[in-house]
């Protein structure tokens, strides 16, 4: 097994970045976040879809939206400003209210009613266009809201739970058993061989030309290093010979975070797809990449997406015209 090198190049991971601080001390202070939802600003959120205005989200003050639920409205952290002023941000969860629950009844989280469809747009949809602060405040958000909808029972007893501090932690009614947002761990790797040319695969269910870099979820006691070269060994058949760590990037669909690797193989002749997930690989040079994007035989993956991003780190500064065409998210 080889051992991971200093990272020779950064690459511009869209949904990493932290402009408001988290401020974990205030989730248990109830009296505070009474007071401060009247003047915070909420994102609101419905099943995946975040409601919106054009392109941005439609951020409005908590006094529009009424009284503060702890059940629905999850504590996403402050900013404070330079004149001293802090703003404070939370995310409205409309999909699911988990209002309080009768132990005894075991009742099951209510839907209400949410925003225009037309209001609704997923992360993946208005990501490239929200500025910074928004991007961090949407991933938060989005991966609260996911948790939520997922574990409303407890994993220990079965029974139901309720929200508690701001948002982060659900507490079961009967067994009083605390449970806590999960994080699954998954690598994304780029390979490369001795021509500086990228391996991109295709798995079955995806449309016709779609094409990305290989990724899988850790698995128990294993490394990210180890998972890189499980992974890639049993998607395209080949071995690796350097591995270099490239950064890594929140995905809340519904709760990876992607781990960016860029690796090298001395036998690009023995890639082949597995057959079982990946049905199809192909070898790219920037030209052939630039020829495929052209004639629309290549769809590549979404800019937000740290597949794209690496991509577009080995194309080089012109991936920003040349490689644009055909994107899908799937």
């Amino acid at each position: 097994m080889m051992t991971p090198s200093t990272p020779e190049k950064s690459i511009r991971l869209p949904l990493s970045v932290a402009e408001v601080d988290r401020a974990a001390h205030l989730r248990t202070d109830e009296k505070y976040l009474q007071s401060a939802w009247k003047d915070a600003f909420v994102l609101q959120f419905n099943d995946e879809k975040f409601v919106t205005n054009s392109q941005q989200l439609d951020i409005v003050l908590g006094a529009q939206l009424g009284d503060y639920r702890s059940e629905s409205d999850y504590f996403l952290g402050v900013n404070q400003l330079a004149n001293g002023v802090v703003e404070n941000f939370f995310v409205r969860n409309l999909g699911v209210i988990n209002s309080v629950v009768d132990p005894e009844q075991n009742l099951e989280p209510q839907a209400i009613s949410a925003s225009k469809d037309e209001n609704l747009k997923s992360l993946r949809e208005i990501g490239s266009f929200l500025s910074p602060r928004d991007i961090g405040l949407a991933v938060h958000a989005q991966g609260l809201a996911n948790w939520h909808k997922k574990h409303t029972r407890c994993s220990q007893c079965g029974a139901a739970t309720t929200v508690i501090s701001g948002g982060s932690v659900r507490k079961c009614l009967i067994d009083e058993s605390e449970h806590y947002p999960r994080t699954d761990s998954a690598i994304i790797v780029l390979v490369k061989d001795d021509q500086d040319r990228v391996l991109l695969g295709r798995q079955k269910v995806w449309p016709k030309n779609r094409f990305s870099t290989f990724a899988g979820f850790v698995e128990p006691g294993e490394s990210f290093e180890h998972c890189v070269v499980r992974e890639v060994s049993e998607e395209a058949g080949v071995s690796l010979s350097k591995i270099n760590y490239l950064g890594s990037q929140p995905w809340p669909f519904p709760a990876s975070l992607m781990i960016a690797f860029e690796a090298i193989t001395t036998k690009p002749e023995s890639a082949r797809p597995d057959g079982e997930e990946i049905e199809e690989i192909r070898w790219f040079s920037r030209a052939d990449m630039k020829a495929a994007i052209a004639s629309n035989s290549l769809i590549l993956p979404l800019e937000i997406s740290v597949a794209r991003q690496m991509i577009n780190s080995w194309y080089g500064d012109s991936a920003v015209t040349e490689l644009k065409g055909n994107e899908s998210w799937r």
